[in-house]
């Protein structure tokens, strides 16, 4: 039986990257632990049903972006990787029995990479659709929409999606978000959306705070904490309340990967089950974002 316990300096599950900065694709290793929550029981049947691999190389390895807090983002340190999605990472590895790290790279890329054996997973916001499921199957633990930030004063009166048509938007590459302006392009008629694409949530939101862009897309956990946060709601605000397209935040794993797919379902349904997973949902403001069960490409597995 393991304790999340709280550890010096920090507050969640951290993850660290390699010595040598912030480079994109370094190694990162789990470097602590959560506030004491309860407990989590190892589930050795689940353990011993991981992929060899995994069990000989003693490790998870899951890619993410930590340009979108709260789900994952930089520490003031500039090199730790906080949030909910590095503490869920850890309370996974725990039920598994293994140790679980987070390693920074680019979004656009993670599908590939996990598919060429790079990583063992993306855990990184990615939402569940039927073209990602083509490449990938999806462990849901989050539901949520899509909602329109916009710089603080929202100078440009946007309230709505049709108030994009005509402007210049930013979004992160390779995302949900990416893909809902392009369809919108077919609404706007002669009043085309120029769509900014950026690296990283960070740039694409640099462009709104500079007044390079007049909107940017973010799933509503993020743009919700963005707008509240204290270091960064003199910048942005929500042009309304309403979210767009509600989906299903999943952990892709390789479509060949199923016994990795399976322990991950089994292992976020203990978390559910125990409450702990509705306590690292309230821990960084996400509760209303909670799925009632571990499903896998956005079905039940049970019957």
């Amino acid at each position: 039986m393991r304790f999340f316990r709280r550890t010096a300096a920090t507050v969640g599950a951290v993850a660290m990257l390699a010595a040598g900065g912030c480079a994109r694709g370094e190694e990162v290793t789990q470097a602590g632990a959560l506030d004491a929550i309860g407990t989590v029981t190892i589930d050795q049947a689940l353990h011993d049903q991981l992929p060899q691999a995994v069990r000989a190389r003693g490790s998870l390895r899951f890619v993410n972006d930590a340009s979108y807090a709260p789900m994952e983002f930089f520490a003031a340190d500039g090199r730790t990787v906080i949030g909910f999605e590095p503490d869920l990472a850890a309370a996974l590895g725990e039920v598994l029995g293994i140790r679980t790290e987070m390693v920074v790279d680019s979004f656009s890329t993670a599908l590939d990479e996990v598919n060429a054996g790079t990583y063992d997973g993306v855990l990184s916001s990615m939402t569940d659709t039927a073209e990602r499921q083509k490449e990938a199957d999806f462990v849901n633990y989050l539901s949520t929409g899509t909602s329109i930030v916009v710089q603080r004063g929202n100078p440009q009166g946007i309230t709505g999606l049709d108030g994009l048509c005509g402007k210049t938007v930013a979004a992160e590459q390779g995302t949900f978000q990416e893909e809902m302006l392009r369809g919108l392009q077919k609404s706007c008629g002669d009043r085309p959306i120029t769509i900014d694409s950026r690296p990283t949530n960070a740039d694409a939101l640099a462009k709104v705070r500079t007044g390079q862009a007049a909107a940017v897309l973010n799933d509503f956990p993020p743009a919700a904490y963005l707008v509240s946060d204290s270091r960064t709601s003199a910048f942005y605000q929500l042009a309304s309340d309403e979210q767009y397209e509600p989906g299903l935040f999943g952990i892709a794993v390789a479509k060949d990967n199923t016994a990795l797919r399976d322990c991950l379902r089994a292992a976020l349904q203990r978390l559910i089950e125990s409450g702990t997973y509705a306590e690292l949902l309230a821990r960084w403001g996400l509760s209303s974002s909670a799925v009632p069960e571990a499903t896998v490409n956005g079905k039940s597995t049970t019957t």
